[in-house]
C-alpha cells in the first residue's frame, strides 16, 4: 500500500511539472511559443529601449520610437498571462511587474525624461531576470 501511495505521489508530481513546462513552452490555444514571444518581441522591443535610452533622445521622433517600445512590452505583459500560459505566481508577479514598469518607462518617454526613463527601464527589466531565473532553461 505504502509503494503504491508513492508511486502515485511520484507519478502527480511528474504530471504537475510536465503541465507547467507545457504552459511556459506555448499558450493552450494559439500557436506562439514562448520562445517565439520572447524573441521576435520582448528581446527587440527590450534591446531597442536599452539602445535608445543609453543617452537622450535626439528628436520627436526617436521618442516617438522609445514610446512604440515601451508600449509594445506593455501589451506583453497581457500576452504573457493570456491563453493559460502562466504557470505560477512567479511568472504573474513577473508579467505585473513588467506591466507596470513599462507603464512608468512609457509616462516618462512621454514627458521626454530620458532621467527617468533610464531608472524606469533598469527597474522594469528586473521583472525578466526574476521570470527567467524559476523559468528559463
Amino acid at each position: 500500500m505504502k509503494k503504491a501511495i508513492c508511486v502515485a505521489l511520484a507519478l502527480a508530481a511528474i504530471l504537475g511539472a510536465s503541465v507547467a513546462t507545457a504552459q511556459i513552452k506555448k499558450g493552450k490555444t494559439r500557436i506562439l511559443t514562448t520562445k517565439q514571444l520572447m524573441g521576435g518581441l520582448v528581446q527587440p522591443h527590450c534591446k531597442a529601449l536599452g539602445d535608445g535610452l543609453k543617452e537622450a533622445p535626439a528628436d520627436d521622433d526617436a521618442w516617438a520610437a522609445l514610446a512604440t517600445h515601451a508600449a509594445l512590452l506593455n501589451e506583453t505583459s497581457y500576452l504573457l498571462m493570456d491563453d493559460g500560459r502562466c504557470p505560477d505566481a512567479t511568472w504573474a508577479d513577473a508579467s505585473k511587474i513588467l506591466g507596470e514598469g513599462s507603464a512608468e518607462l512609457y509616462a516618462k518617454i512621454e514627458a521626454k525624461d530620458a532621467e527617468g526613463a533610464q531608472a524606469a527601464f533598469k527597474a522594469m527589466t528586473q521583472s525578466c531576470g526574476t521570470c527567467h531565473k524559476a523559468h528559463k532553461k
